[in-house]
């Protein structure tokens, strides 16, 4: 696997740079979610993504050992991305930061809620 340098040596800010592109963390979260999935279909579940920037991203977590790439010998050829071992450790990273967006979501609509009753009682 080869992630980005960190200035710092710090391995942990290595492997946040390469989650840190753009799409990337969507990209991963997509494929945790729909197991492995043609390049087309995998598009589709990602909305606003160009396919220009789709298979930049690909390429990239590909070449650093996070997802795999089986292409099937037919016309047109059928290219099926998915985790490899790696790409599923972080899995539990991933349901993490998701536990922590929707708390975080939730506490923000609950201080939202609380402030337009506040606004509405003045």
């Amino acid at each position: 696997m080869i992630l980005p340098a960190s200035p710092m040596g710090c391995p942990v800010d290595s492997l946040l740079r390469l989650l840190m592109g753009p799409w990337t963390t969507y990209i991963l979260y997509t494929l945790q979610h729909q197991g492995p999935t043609r390049f087309g279909a995998l598009k589709r579940l990602i909305p606003g993504i160009s396919a220009k920037v789709l298979s930049e991203r690909l390429k990239m977590l590909e070449h650093a050992g996070v997802i795999f790439r089986q292409q099937k010998a037919s016309i047109p050829p059928q290219v099926t991305y998915g985790l490899t071992a790696r790409g599923d450790e972080l899995r539990s990273v991933i349901d993490a930061l998701e536990d922590v967006a929707r708390r975080w979501a939730a506490e923000d609509a609950g201080e939202a809620i609380a402030a337009a009753e506040a606004a509405a009682a003045e």
